[in-house]
């Protein structure tokens, strides 16, 4: 494990547990590589506990039994990684975040999380106006996308009626939402429209006055507004996370979404406490697991397709297919959808991604965290420049080990410029990967193959690549060996 505070009690263990990955997640949209990805989360990690250990305290010497903190743990340790993120720029380490991320670190637009109250983001304001076991429930199930069978268990609910008590909790969310906005300071115009806006978004059915969309398009705090107040048409989450997380939201909504698809979301899963890392074991409730076992091997299935599409679909090694090279791609403050237009997130686990690019309804803009059985060699769809076998060196590096897990960095360099990479490799110890970032993967008993994501599949002539992933381990942890890339043998630079 990073080197993080020393776990008071069984409560700070279980906070470990339940909010290392998703920290860890966002820290990597937020900077350059994984090794500042690492440090930025634990510099965050260790933030949040202090915040929540001196609210405990406060709260114990008041006798109240009020929390300070009005955040549920995870998002409150999310915007811990954004302070960081900003101590970071404001005391010269900007250069290891993302580009994109300093601009909005810079602009007004990140003063509206840290300023007046009523100036603050209407889904970030609803969130504190909650409970905190309301609000964590409506985090859990809207933005971690965890199944709400997991949620019951990991905040001691009632299964059969964990379903009811998320309908009541939204209507709840969108009653203090709707009660902010009408506090917030607003124009004239905006408030003309305040109590109509309440009126649309109540019913599924009813259509936005083609005044009040034409309002929604030009006024973002409205459409903010409009996103929290629809509980139907699937805005909720994106107004949550953008809401509350500020840059980069709709990107770690789309990780975080991804990850539960392929059962990779760490924390406990169970009455016991973990205090380590998920190992990418999937969630599983009591019933019907075997069905959902099998739907999430599909959907991992077809989020690799999907997610290696652009390097080309053709067994000969064909062109790429249509759109070139994608980017990185958070955003730099996702627009909660309005009743006029409505946007979809782009990114599991922990992957990379950044740009003020908004990401296109069903985009996928990153390859990482899918598992899958690995394909035949000529079934494997990637574009490479160089059909000869490639001069290269591997440097393979495990940054953290705890005792059924550990975090490596893998750093490729080629002698050749390449147009597509596939590195593999045999583990000896029985080790598997649970997540990975900056690439898809595939494993197949010892073996793993890591392929390119489309943002980093250009690699220039004795240049550099680099991803991270998550792994288990029992007994030993022995680097692997066998490198190969695309194919050819690689030395092993250590």
């Amino acid at each position: 494990m990073p080197d993080l505070p020393t776990p008071q009690d069984a409560a700070e263990a279980a906070l470990l547990s339940e909010c290392w990955d998703a920290v860890l997640s966002y820290a990597d949209l937020c900077t350059s590589g994984s090794a500042a990805a690492t440090q930025l989360a634990t510099e965050a990690f260790t933030h949040g506990i202090t915040e929540l250990r001196a609210a405990t305290a406060a709260s114990k010497t008041t006798g109240t039994g009020r929390r300070a903190l009005r955040l549920p743990r995870i998002p409150l340790m999310l915007t811990s990684v954004r302070v960081a993120a900003a101590a970071w720029e404001a005391g010269g380490l900007g250069h290891r975040l993302d580009p994109d991320l300093r601009l909005w670190l810079n602009s007004e637009k990140a003063g509206r999380y840290t300023g007046p109250p009523p100036h603050r983001p209407i889904a970030l304001r609803g969130l504190q106006d909650m409970q905190e076991p309301d609000a964590a429930l409506l985090w859990l199930a809207e933005v971690e996308s965890l199944p709400l069978p997991a949620v019951a268990r990991r905040l001691g609910l009632d299964p059969a009626a964990v379903t009811t008590e998320l309908t009541q909790v939204r209507a709840l969310f969108r009653d203090r939402c709707h009660r902010n906005h009408l506090d917030t300071p607003m124009d004239a115009d905006c408030r003309s429209y305040a109590r109509l806006l309440d009126a649309v978004t109540r019913s599924s059915g009813a259509e936005a006055p083609g005044d009040l969309s034409r309002h929604l398009a030009r006024c973002v705090r409205c459409a903010e507004a409009a996103a929290c107040l629809r509980l139907h048409g699937g805005a909720l989450p994106a107004a949550l996370s953008g809401g509350v997380i500020g840059w980069g939201g709709l990107a770690y909504l789309e990780r975080r979404r991804r990850a539960a698809e392929a059962g990779l979301t760490g924390g406990r899963t169970d009455a016991a406490v973990d205090t380590g890392l998920a190992e990418g074991r999937p969630v599983r409730p009591r019933i019907g697991r075997t069905g959902i076992l099998v739907a999430a091997v599909v959907v991992s299935a077809l989020a690799l397709a999907v997610s290696l599409m652009p390097f080309g679909g053709s067994h000969d090694g064909g062109a790429p297919a249509n759109g070139g090279p994608g980017e990185r791609q958070p955003v730099a403050e996702p627009v909660p959808p309005s009743p006029a237009a409505v946007s979809d997130p782009p990114g599991t686990a922990t992957a990379t991604a950044a740009s003020t690019t908004r990401p296109e309804a069903g985009s996928d803009p990153e390859a990482q965290g899918e598992s899958s059985e690995p394909a035949s060699k000529s079934d494997r769809p990637v574009d490479v420049t160089e059909s000869a076998p490639a001069a290269c060196e591997v440097k393979y590096e495990i940054v953290n080990e705890w005792p059924d897990g550990f975090q490596a960095t893998v750093t490729v360099t080629s002698a050749r410029a390449l147009n597509g990479w596939r590195l593999g490799w045999t583990f000896d110890d029985g080790q598997r990967v649970g997540q990975m970032w900056d690439a898809a993967f595939a494993q197949d008993g010892a073996g793993v193959t890591a392929t390119a994501a489309d943002y980093n599949k250009s690699v220039a002539a004795n240049g550099t690549v680099a991803f991270g992933f998550l792994g288990s381990w029992s007994g030993t942890n022995a680097a692997p060996r066998d490198f190969t890339l695309n194919d050819a043998g690689c030395d092993d630079g250590g």
